[in-house]
């Protein structure tokens, strides 16, 4: 059984990751984003885009009710119907569901968030935004058993049952170790994780448990979160996880093939 991250950044070519699943017979579970969608809407709508460097050296999207509220319209509206569309159309059963269905990601909302500006470390509360702890397993279960293919994307729901934002890869990751993947895949617009990140020819084919701080270090951007997140499924028993390339041939084959950036035990 395979996880499969598909990333939100623009460029991302959605028709080589559903022409490849017409010929596979592995249950899949996809997990999708949709920043660029939800940061086009933002643009339309005059509402701009506002980002916190948090303390821990990630970047954060802002997130107040109005932004939320365009995130569930970028993410679960457009993008998610957008995808189980183009499977139907291939005679794939999918079935769309966010974060909050199901309490399919459950996540601990972030009471206060630590941010770095000017120098300074600022607390910042309320926030719709959290870190998901808890997936339904036994939901995803009943539909891959049932044949369904689930497509899957925040927010989540929190403890206290609000919708919050949460990180597309860190969810697939803790939802890759509950349901005991055989590989989680992060496939986005890039080939994997690059030694210097304006030259793709410095791809880092390799991560081995020993060096995944390392890595994580010279990590850049959203880059940085996608190995957070293969560090965190490869730490909690996922045997393959790769950083891969959405935009080739065949990209979920090619993943498991090795293409891209794989973590390995050794």
């Amino acid at each position: 059984m395979l996880v499969v991250k598909i990333g939100g950044s623009k460029g991302i070519n959605l028709d080589n990751i559903v022409k490849e699943l017409i010929h596979l017979n592995e249950k899949i579970v996809l997990v999708h984003g949709a920043s660029d969608e939800l940061n086009e809407l933002q643009q339309k709508l005059g509402i701009p885009l506002e980002t916190y460097n948090l303390e821990s050296g990630f970047e954060s999207r802002k997130t107040d009710e109005k932004v939320l509220e365009l995130f569930e319209m970028a993410y679960c509206g457009k993008m998610n119907k957008k995808i189980v569309e183009m499977l139907q159309a291939k005679g794939i059963n999918a079935v769309g569901l966010s974060g909050i269905d199901g309490r399919i990601f459950e996540a601990k909302r972030n009471s206060a968030i630590r941010i770095k500006e000017n120098e300074k470390i600022k607390l910042v509360k309320n926030d719709l935004s959290g870190r998901t702890e808890k997936v339904n397993a036994q939901l995803i279960k009943l539909l891959l058993d049932n044949n369904f293919v689930p497509v899957l994307t925040p927010p989540a729901i929190s403890f206290d049952n609000k919708a919050v934002n949460v990180d597309g890869d860190f969810s697939a990751a803790v939802l890759a170790v509950e349901l005991k993947a055989d590989a989680l895949l992060l496939l986005s617009n890039v080939s994997g994780l690059l030694e210097n990140i304006d030259n793709e020819n410095s791809l880092i084919k390799k991560i081995s448990s020993k060096n995944i701080d390392s890595a994580l270090d010279s990590a850049k951007g959203r880059m940085k979160k996608k190995v957070l997140a293969a560090k965190n499924a490869f730490e909690k028993g996922v045997q393959k996880v790769v950083i891969g390339s959405a935009n080739i041939e065949n990209p979920i084959k090619s993943a498991l093939n090795g293409q891209g950036t794989v973590f390995l035990n050794e």
